[in-house]
C-alpha cells in the first residue's frame, strides 16, 4: 500500500492553530492602534511647536527600550510563565496607554511628558517581543515555523500601511487624544485571547536561574552555538546593507514631492510587496534550498535599493519599493524561524533577545552610516554602494549555507547524577564544581577522538561550564581526562537538562572511539564546605 502523499508546508497552514489564528487578527488590530499612537504622538510634539530635537526624541524614545530591555527580558521570559509575563505586559501598556489618552484630552500633557510616556510604552512593548516570538513554536509545528513568520510579517506590514492612514483621518476628525483613545481599545483583543489560552504547563529549570544568571547563559549559549552565531551575523551585517532604503526613503521622497502622502504611498508599496514577498515565499521553499531562497531575497531587495538610486518619479518608485518589500520580508522570515527553531525552549526568548539586540543593531547603525554617506555623496551614490554591499552579503553563503533544517532541540537527560554520601548539600550553592570523565581510547584513535571532544567542549560550555579542557595521561597512553567547571552544583543541575537530542551524534561519535564505559566523578569546592 503507497504511503499518503506528505502535505507541503503552505503560507495559511499556521491559521490552523486556533490560537495563533485568534492571535494573528488580535495582534493586527493591537499593532494598528500601535502605528496610529506613534502618528498621534509625532503630530502632538509638533503641534506643541517643540524644537527638532524633541521630534526626533520621540522616536528615540520608542526604540531606546529594545537596546535597554531587551536582554533582561529575555531571561525573565524564559524564567517565568511566558503567558503571564505576556499579559501583565499587555495591562501595563494598557495602563501607560490610557494615562496617554486621559492626560492629552485633559490638556495636562506637555512635550516632556510626552516623551516619558512614549518611553513607558515602548518599554512594556519591549520586555513582550522576546517572549512574544518564542511561543511562536509552541502554536505551530517546526515545518510552519517560516510560515508562520511571514504571516506574522504581512500583519505587521499591513497595520504599518493602514494604522497612519487610519490615524490621520481620526486626528484630523476628532483629535489625536482620539488616536489615544482607540490605541486604549486595540490591546482588548489580544488580553481577550492570551486570557482563554489554555497553555501547557513547561517543565522549569530546578533550582529556578536568577535573571543576571540567565542573561549570562543567554550569552553563553550564542557564543558556543556555531549555527546561532553565524545566523545571527549575517542578519545583522545584511540589516546594516539594507537599512539604506527605509533609512533613505524620507529623503528621496521629499526630492519627489512636498506631500506627505507620497512618503506614505511608497510605505504601503513597501507592505504590499512585503506581502507578495510572503506568498511567494512558500512555494520556492517547497522547490528551493533555505539559502537559494534567502540569498535571492537578498540579491532581489539589493538590486532594487541600486535601482532606486536612479529611479525619480514616485510612480516608478513604488514600483521599486514593492519588490523591495518582498526581498526583505522573504529573507527576514526565513532567518527569524531558523533563530527560533535553533534555540531550546529554555532559551528561546533569552535567544531571540540577543537576536532582536543584533538586528535591530544592525538597523541603527546602518541607517546612521548611510544617512552620513548620502550627506556627503549625494542620494544616488549612497543608494548604489547599499545595494551593492547588500548583493555581496549573499557571499556568505561560500562560507557556511544556512542550515536547511532546524535540530531537535528536545532535552536529552540521560546522565547519571552522583549520590552524594556526605552532608556536602549546604555548600552546593556557594562554591565550584569540577566535573571530571575518564575515557579509554585506542592509541590511533586519539586523534579523531580530540577532535570530537573539541566539538563535546562546545557543548559542555554553551550549557554552563565556565572552563572545559581535554587532558591525556602521560604514564596511561590510552586514558584521556575531560574536565570542567560549572560555578554552582545548581547550575550543573540544569547542565544536565540542556543536553538535547541535537547532540546525540557528537556523543555518538564519540563512544566509536571509547572502550568501556567512562567514568564520571562529581567534585566541590572543598574551600566552600
Amino acid at each position: 500500500m503507497p504511503a499518503p502523499p506528505v502535505e507541503q508546508p503552505s503560507l495559511w497552514r499556521p491559521l490552523r492553530s486556533p490560537t495563533f489564528r485568534r492571535l494573528f487578527v488580535a495582534d493586527l488590530l493591537s499593532d494598528m492602534g500601535t502605528f496610529m499612537q506613534s502618528v498621534g504622538a509625532a503630530w502632538l510634539m509638533v503641534s506643541f511647536g517643540a524644537s527638532a530635537t524633541l521630534v526626533a526624541l520621540t522616536q528615540t524614545a520608542s526604540s531606546l527600550p529594545f537596546f535597554v530591555f531587551a536582554l533582561p527580558a529575555g531571561a525573565i521570559g524564559d524564567i517565568v510563565d511566558r503567558r503571564k509575563l505576556i499579559l501583565c505586559c499587555e495591562f501595563w501598556m494598557v495602563g501607560v496607554a490610557a494615562v496617554l489618552a486621559i492626560a492629552t484630552i485633559g490638556g495636562v500633557m506637555s512635550p516632556r511628558l510626552l516623551l516619558v510616556l512614549t518611553f513607558a510604552l515602548s518599554a512594556g512593548d519591549a520586555f513582550e517581543t522576546p517572549t512574544w516570538r518564542a511561543v511562536l513554536p509552541e502554536l505551530v509545528g517546526p515545518r510552519d515555523l517560516a510560515a508562520a513568520s511571514a504571516l506574522n510579517g504581512i500583519e505587521f506590514n499591513f497595520a504599518r500601511a493602514v494604522g497612519p492612514a487610519l490615524a490621520g483621518a481620526l486626528i484630523a476628525a476628532a483629535g489625536v487624544g482620539a488616536a489615544f483613545v482607540v490605541n486604549v481599545l486595540s490591546f482588548a483583543g489580544v488580553i481577550f485571547v492570551v486570557l482563554r489560552w489554555k497553555r501547557e504547563p513547561r517543565k522549569r529549570a530546578t533550582p529556578i536561574e536568577t535573571v543576571s544568571g540567565a542573561t549570562i547563559a543567554a550569552v553563553r549559549y550564542v557564543r558556543y552555538s556555531p549555527e546561532l552565531r553565524y545566523v545571527m551575523l549575517r542578519a545583522g551585517v545584511t540589516m546594516f546593507a539594507a537599512s539604506a532604503l527605509l533609512a533613505l526613503l524620507p529623503t528621496a521622497a521629499r526630492t519627489m514631492s512636498s506631500r506627505a502622502t507620497v512618503y506614505g504611498l511608497l510605505l504601503g508599496c513597501f507592505g504590499m510587496g512585503a506581502v507578495l514577498g510572503a506568498l511567494v515565499m512558500q512555494p520556492a521553499r517547497n522547490r528551493w534550498s533555505i539559502e537559494i531562497v534567502a540569498s535571492s531575497a537578498v540579491v532581489i531587495l539589493g538590486g532594487a535599493t541600486i535601482v532606486a538610486g536612479g529611479v525619480h518619479t514616485a510612480l516608478l518608485f513604488s514600483l521599486v519599493m514593492v519588490v523591495a518589500g518582498a526581498g526583505w520580508i522573504v529573507f527576514i522570515s526565513l532567518v527569524s524561524a531558523l533563530v527560533q527553531g535553533l534555540a531550546p525552549d529554555w532559551a528561546r526568548a533569552r535567544v531571540l533577545a540577543v537576536f532582536i539586540l543584533i538586528f535591530q543593531g544592525g538597523m541603527a547603525a546602518g541607517s546612521a552610516f548611510w544617512g552620513a554617506v548620502a550627506t556627503r555623496a549625494g542620494l544616488t551614490p549612497a543608494f548604489v554602494l547599499a545595494g551593492l554591499v547588500t548583493i555581496a552579503t549573499a557571499l556568505f553563503a561560500v562560507v557556511a549555507n544556512l542550515p536547511e533544517s532546524t535540530m531537535d532541540m528536545t532535552p536529552w537527560n540521560h546522565w547519571r547524577m552522583p549520590a552524594i554520601i556526605h552532608d556536602a548539600e549546604a555548600s552546593l550553592e556557594r562554591g565550584l564544581v569540577l566535573v571530571t570523565v575518564r575515557y579509554h581510547v585506542d592509541p590511533q584513535d586519539a586523534e579523531p577522538f580530540v577532535r570530537v571532544m573539541e566539538q563535546y567542549g562546545r557543548i559542555r560550555r554553551r550549557d554552563g561550564a565556565s572552563w572545559w579542557g581535554i587532558f591525556r595521561d602521560l604514564e596511561q597512553a590510552d586514558l584521556f581526562v575531560e574536565a570542567f567547571l560549572v560555578t554552582s552544583w545548581a547550575e550543573h543541575l540544569r547542565q544536565h537538562d540542556r543536553f538535547t537530542h541535537a547532540d546525540r551524534d557528537v556523543e555518538a561519535q564519540i563512544r566509536q572511539h571509547v572502550r568501556g564505559e567512562p567514568v564520571v566523578r562529581h567534585l566541590v569546592d572543598a574551600a566552600a564546605e
